[in-house]
C-alpha cells in the first residue's frame, strides 16, 4: 500500500443486500485496480501477481473495457460516504494501458464525485514505460506514484528484469528523475528479499540519498511454495513447519517458502539497521510507513497499515473483468466475492462474507500471538504469511514472527523520547 492507502482499520458495518445505499458517515473501503490484470513488461519472480494469467485464466491481453471502468468508478464512490475516496492502479503493469486510458478515468471521477467529496489517485508502476507526457498529466491530476525499486543496481536487478532478461534499474532511476523534475510525489516501494535483506543500509541510502525518495515502503518478500495454485488457509495445515526449525527458512531442504523469500531474522535485522539509520540522520524528513505505524499504534492510535491493525477486509481487490476479491494478495477463486456488472460494490465490500474474512484476523490468533507483549504493535501481520507453528505446535503463527519481535524489541530504546516529542507536538496542533 502507499500512504494514502494506509487507513485506519475499523469495524465493518453490515447492510442488506437490498437496503438503500448508506447515506451516514463511515462507509469507507479502499480497492487494488487491475485494469489490465496480471499483463506485465517485466518478469520479476518473486512477483505474487504474474501466475494469476493462469489460474484466472485471463485472455493474453486482458484489459477493463469502457463500460466496466465506468460502472467499477460510479460504484466504488457511490458505495462510500467519506470525504475522500481514493483510487489506486495497479497491475501488473497499468501504464501498458496508455494515457488515454487513464484520462477516461479522470473525467468519469469528476462525473461521478459527490458534493464535498475529495478524489485521490494512486499509480503502482515499475517506471519503465513513463515519459513527460505520463507525468505531466501524473501531475495536472495530483496522482501519487508508487516506484518500483529494490536498492541499487545489482540488488534490484537479481529479481526485477524484462520479459527478456534485460536489466531495469537504469529505467528506474530515469523515471524517478523524471517525477522529481515534473514535481509529482512518488513512493519508493521496496521487496525486501532473500538478497537485499542482507544489506539494509546500502538499500535504505539508495532508495533516500540517490534515488531521493522522500517516503519509502519496506514490503516482505514471504511466499510459500506452491503459491502460484494455493490459496492462503488452504494449503495442508499438517505440513506446517515449527518456527525456528529449518523448514521455516528460505533455501532449506523442504521449505515453507519459496528460495527468494526473505529469511525472518533477516526481516528484523533489515528494519532493526534501517530504524537506527533513519532515527540518525532522517527522522522528520523521510516518511517510512511501518516505522511511522508503529509509533502511531504506540501512542494508542489506529494502525495506519492493514497488516498489522487488529482487523483487515477493508482493502478489496477488483480484477480487469470486475470480479472482486477479498484482498489483494487472495486473489483465487476461494476468496471470490462476485462481479461489479451483477452485485454492487457496496454490497460485497460489506457481505457477510468479507466480515468474516476481516474479522477472522483476529479470530484464529494462536494463543502464543495472544500472549505476546507486542500483539497490539502486531495483530499476527498479514494472515497470508501465517505459515508457521508456534513452539508448542498450534498452527497460524506469522512467518516473520521472530524478526517483528527482534524489531520491536530493538526499537524501545528510542520510543520514550519518539513519543514524548509527538506528544507534544499533537498537544502543541491542538492549541492545548
Amino acid at each position: 500500500m502507499t500512504q494514502r492507502q494506509t487507513q485506519a482499520i475499523v469495524m465493518m458495518k453490515a447492510r442488506p443486500e437490498q437496503a438503500p445505499r448508506p447515506a451516514g458517515a463511515g462507509y469507507r473501503f479502499h480497492a487494488m485496480v487491475k485494469p489490465i490484470g496480471s499483463l506485465c513488461n517485466l518478469d520479476c519472480p518473486y512477483c505474487y501477481y504474474l501466475h494469476k494469467e493462469t489460474l484466472l485464466g485471463q485472455p493474453k491481453q486482458p484489459r477493463m473495457v469502457d463500460q466496466l471502468l465506468e460502472e467499477h468508478i460510479r460504484q466504488y464512490i457511490e458505495a462510500q460516504t467519506g470525504e475522500e475516496v481514493v483510487f489506486s492502479w495497479q497491475g501488473g503493469e497499468p501504464t501498458i494501458l496508455g494515457l488515454e486510458f487513464f484520462r477516461k478515468v479522470v473525467a468519469l471521477q469528476a462525473r461521478y464525485k459527490k458534493p464535498g467529496q475529495r478524489i485521490e489517485n494512486d499509480l503502482q508502476t515499475n517506471g519503465t514505460l513513463l515519459d513527460a507526457d505520463w507525468a505531466a498529466f501524473l501531475r495536472q491530476h495530483g496522482f501519487l506514484v508508487g516506484l518500483s525499486c529494490d536498492g541499487p543496481k545489482a540488488l534490484h536487478d537479481r529479481y526485477r528484469f524484462t520479459k527478456g532478461g534485460a536489466s531495469t534499474h537504469d529505467k528506474v532511476v530515469a523515471a524517478a528523475k523524471l517525477l522529481q523534475q515534473h514535481g509529482v510525489p512518488f513512493v519508493a516501494m521496496c521487496v525486501v528479499n532473500r538478497e537485499n535483506a542482507k544489506q539494509p543500509l546500502e538499500v535504505y541510502r539508495f532508495l533516500t540519498r540517490e534515488l531521493g525518495a522522500k517516503r519509502v515502503q519496506f514490503m516482505s518478500c514471504v511466499e510459500p511454495q506452491g503459491f502460484d495454485s494455493v490459496a492462503p488457509q488452504h494449503w495442508d495445515r499438517d505440513r506446517l513447519p515449527v518456527v525456528g526449525t529449518p523448514r521455516a527458512s528460505p533455501g532449506a531442504e523442504d521449505s515453507i517458502v519459496t528460495d527468494w523469500s526473505v529469511a525472518a531474522e533477516d526481516w528484523g535485522s533489515f528494519l532493526s539497521a534501517v530504524w537506527d539509520d533513519w532515527y540518525a540522520h532522517d527522522y522528520g524528513k523521510v516518511h517510512i510507513d511501518l516505522f511511522e505505524n508503529v509509533v502511531a499504534q504506540s501512542l494508542g492510535m489506529p494502525a495506519q497499515r492493514c497488516v498489522t491493525a487488529e482487523f483487515c477486509g477493508k482493502a478489496l481487490a477488483v480484477e480487469h473483468n470486475g470480479d472482486v476479491f477479498s484482498c489483494d494478495h487472495y486473489v483465487y477463486p476461494e476468496y471470490r466475492l462476485g462481479n461489479i456488472a451483477d452485485t454492487h460494490w457496496g454490497d460485497m465490500a460489506y457481505s457477510a462474507p468479507q466480515q468474516k474474512f476481516g474479522f477472522a484476523k483476529r479470530d484464529t490468533l494462536p494463543e502464543y500471538c495472544r500472549q505476546c507483549s507486542y500483539l497490539k504493535l502486531c495483530w499476527g501481520e498479514c494472515p497470508k504469511n501465517r505459515l508457521v507453528r508456534t513452539p508448542s505446535g498450534e498452527p497460524g503463527l506469522n512467518y516473520l514472527c521472530p524478526g517483528l519481535k527482534h524489531f520491536y524489541a530493538h526499537i524501545q530504546r528510542d520510543m520514550p523520547k519518539i513519543l514524548q516529542q509527538v506528544s507534544a507536538s499533537l498537544r502543541r496542533s491542538r492549541g492545548g
